[in-house]
């Protein structure tokens, strides 16, 4: 998939998304002639404004795996909530093995998180946070734990007046 049909797709939300590839793997299967290789691609898109989206595909060529994964990322794409340049609160999330910590960050502390974290968050859009991976350090479980945890937060406001809490 293009460039160009991957912005296409963000018109929807009025920005252009940016594509990364994040962990290619490569599968052998051994038949009567040899072995057989093939491929499956985790790629994530963002537009630095609060959107994110991933797609895990598989494929016998690592561009047509790529490709395929950014069109299942481009039907994946999500919302979730900022406060400035951080997150509004912390979060902890499990996914299968993987547990992923965000906590917020004051302004000019920077993405302070491992790579495959750091990939999605920056991808999003947050400018100052600190995180922490527990557990497993499989990348497709560590992206999902990610962006359960982003899907997760809540607007401060909207936190108060559900408590009850006076703003």
């Amino acid at each position: 998939m293009s460039k160009e049909e991957v912005n296409r797709c963000a018109e929807d939300y009025g920005t252009e998304f940016e594509e990364k590839v994040l962990y290619i793997n490569r599968c052998s299967k051994v038949v009567k002639g040899g072995r057989k290789f093939s491929f499956s691609a985790l790629v994530i898109i963002g537009d630095g404004q609060g959107h994110i989206g991933f797609g895990f595909a598989k494929a016998n060529e690592v561009s047509d795996a790529i490709r395929k994964g950014t069109e299942a990322a481009r039907k994946n794409v999500m919302t979730f909530e900022m406060e400035g340049t951080t997150i509004p609160h912390e979060i902890v999330v499990d996914w299968d093995g993987a547990r992923v910590m965000l906590k917020p960050a004051p302004e000019g502390t920077g993405v302070i998180a491992g790579s495959k974290v750091r990939s999605v968050l920056e991808l999003g859009g947050v400018k100052d946070v600190v995180s922490k991976s527990l557990g497993a350090n499989n990348p497709m479980n560590l992206v999902r734990a990610t962006i359960e945890a982003l899907s997760q937060l809540t607007n401060r406001q909207e936190n108060r007046e559900i408590r009850g809490l006076k703003t």
